[in-house]
């Protein structure tokens, strides 16, 4: 098994009269096969929440139908949009869509040769909040989404759901509802017109105001409004990323794969022997080898006092001698009120640890390492704690010198904050020194440095999507954050008042600096990922010492696993920017397909094999695979 290839492909006209074809070139299907792309396009990281649409008539290649009373609405509501019917005022379009799959025989098809289309709010009655269990930014009650209808076909609520793409060069737009679609406009004014009121009907959606200079200054704030539109950034600090770049496109290829014994929930790589899956029925151990991981036969369990017992996390410790596990307290409640210590050399369970501040009970949404490589420290004894409002590290040792009993030590609260309703904090990493990042519901991106964890030195605002996961480099020069339907790569360098540069861990960022870029896949590829296509998990390769650099960035979508070349997303004069303004978007990237959704991707240490050719695991449920670069490519 390989690395996929994007089926973007041709847009084909057939005239059934005159049995001749047209055809309209296409992107250049490299999306993850190697080589850049020529990727003529306008993109907004503005948007979010959930994709609600109605269909509005049966056709053989939509995959869902609606209810027959609310089409007949909101046909009678548009005017009958179809090309027979359709107003002279309203604008119209060439509608294919792609059918086939990931087959051989995937292509697109034309459905209508000229279709209308209306931006258009959604009725009272259209919105299905049952529907609707994603956390959204705007939250205003009675507000009625803009919907993207067009002809008879269907109607979709503007959002990032969509994965909406826009090729300038082609005057087209390609997106995801229910299947794959392509608008082809039929002068430049038109797709002009449809891509500015796309963007600001996604800005509403997202926030529930009007896309005002005034409003995005309200929601961006004054210091990074330019920031978040991708406009008068700090060039420099992407063209310096990576100088004069070359580098030959591999493929990967599968060198084992094996059956999981323990219903696979996450996997905690080693930097030294073992790796392991933390499963439902226990935990995995797993042989580190220069090609990949190898399943030792040894399962180990917990001993715990609750009667609910599913470990979701495994942090090693202690020079990798312990784990640290986090079990959620209640079924379908992510917090968990301790955790577990294992002692992996004789796999015994020597304390199950308790959350307390002030002597009474909290909880914990995550633990992490206090730095990137502090796993491999024999002696450490502290770790960070994250939930909704608190962000805290625990230390093991007793603040009075007394020994506690192990059969129900209590974590001291060594330092940290508990804060006021309203950060909604969901995930956070740290980089090589120790400094924080953490993620929140609003799309915040904070920073925290080595002084103080109530204060962030930088915060940067949400771009429109809650954040699920985010990751640090060991240097703390980029931060990555994931996104349901993309990730965000942002650079912390900036220069101070004295020209000195320094990272948003250690100053306040703001005004001029380099605006983030955005990773995601093309409508293709999201909607072949599987149903939900969300991004989950997304991170950088693994490396633990300082001069070290990350190559590569990966991410779990559906029954993907999506690799990003680091070095080529940093390049200023790479193929995908060359034409795009706003905020720029990369989508060259390789595939790991699988044939079922994917629990988790990482990359081993760099340690294990060398810098470039770390090996890549990839975890479902039920099985786990080891992918390494295919050397045979360079002796052809």
């Amino acid at each position: 098994m390989g690395t996929g290839q994007s089926r973007e492909g041709r847009l084909r006209d057939t005239d059934s009269e005159t049995g001749t074809d047209s055809e309209t070139e296409s992107e250049t299907s490299t999306s993850h096969g190697g080589g850049s792309t020529s990727d003529n396009s306008y993109h907004s990281a503005s948007g979010g929440g959930n994709n609600k649409g109605t269909t509005l008539s049966s056709t053989p290649k939509t995959e869902s139908i609606t209810s027959k009373a609310k089409t007949d609405a909101l046909i009678n509501k548009i005017g009958k949009l179809s090309i027979d019917s359709t107003s002279q005022t309203l604008q119209r379009v060439k509608l294919y869509q792609h059918i086939g799959g990931t087959t051989a025989a995937a292509k697109w098809v034309p459905v209508e040769k000229q279709v209308g289309y209306e931006f258009v709010r959604e009725d009272e009655d259209d919105d299905d909040s049952d529907d609707d269990d994603n956390w959204k930014l705007n939250t205003k009650r009675n507000f009625r989404s803009w919907l993207l209808v067009v002809g008879g076909k269907f109607s979709a609520r503007v959002d990032d759901t969509l994965q909406t793409k826009f090729f300038d060069d082609q005057l087209r737009v390609d997106f995801a509802w229910q299947g794959v679609w392509a608008l082809k406009f039929m002068n430049s004014s038109d797709y002009h017109s449809f891509v500015a009121e796309y963007h600001d009907h996604l800005f509403e959606n997202t926030h529930g105001l009007p896309p005002t200079e005034e409003n995005k200054i309200k929601i961006f704030g004054k210091d990074f409004v330019v920031w978040a539109r991708g406009e008068g950034e700090d060039e420099s600090i992407w063209a310096d990323a990576e100088d004069n770049f070359a580098e030959k496109e591999r493929a990967l290829r599968e060198t084992l794969r094996e059956q999981a014994k323990t219903g696979v929930q996450s996997l905690t790589m080693g930097a030294l022997d073992n790796s392991f899956l933390v499963g439902k029925s226990g935990i995995e151990v797993l042989t580190n080898l220069s090609e990949g991981v190898h399943s030792r036969g040894v399962t180990l369990t917990l001993a715990n006092k609750s009667s609910y017992q599913t470990p979701k996390k495994g942090m090693l410790m202690r020079g990798e001698r312990d784990m640290m596990v986090l079990s959620p307290s209640e079924q379908g409640d992510p917090h968990a009120g301790g955790v577990s210590q294992l002692d992996l050399s004789t796999g015994k369970t020597v304390a199950n640890w308790e959350f307390q501040k002030d002597g009474t009970p909290i909880s914990m949404l995550d633990v992490t390492n206090d730095t990137k490589a502090s796993q491999l420290d024999s002696s450490g004894s502290t770790f960070l704690g994250l939930d909704n409002n608190r962000l805290v590290r625990w230390d093991m040792r007793d603040r009075y010198g007394v020994v506690q009993e192990i059969s129900s030590p209590v974590l001291n609260w060594s330092e940290g904050h508990q804060f006021s309703r309203g950060t909604n904090f969901q995930c956070f990493a740290t980089a090589g020194d120790g400094s924080i990042v953490v993620g929140s519901k609003d799309g915040k991106v904070r920073l925290y440095g080595l002084t103080s964890m109530k204060q962030a030195k930088t915060a940067f605002p949400g771009l429109g999507s809650p954040i699920t996961h985010v990751d640090v480099t060991y240097d703390g020069k980029w931060i990555l954050a994931t996104t349901d339907t993309y990730m965000i790569l942002i650079s912390t360098l900036f220069k101070d008042k004295d020209g000195k540069v320094k990272t948003g861990f250690s100053g306040r960022m703001g005004g001029k600096i380099a605006a983030p870029r955005l990773l995601k896949l093309n409508p293709i590829d999201a909607h072949n990922a599987g149903k939900g296509h969300k991004f989950h998990g997304g991170q950088f390769s693994w490396v633990t010492e300082s001069g070290q650099l990350e190559r590569n960035l990966v991410v779990t979508v559906g029954n993907y696993t999506v690799i990003w070349n680091f070095r080529r997303v940093k390049q200023s004069d790479h193929e995908c920017y060359k034409h795009e303004k706003g905020l720029k978007s990369c989508y060259c990237y390789k595939v790991v397909p699988k044939e079922e959704s994917i629990v988790e991707s990482k990359f081993m240490h760099d340690g294990q094999t060398g810098a470039s050719k770390a090996p890549l695991v990839v975890a479902t449920t039920t099985n786990f695979s080891s992918f390494n670069i295919n050397e045979d490519q360079d002796s052809q």
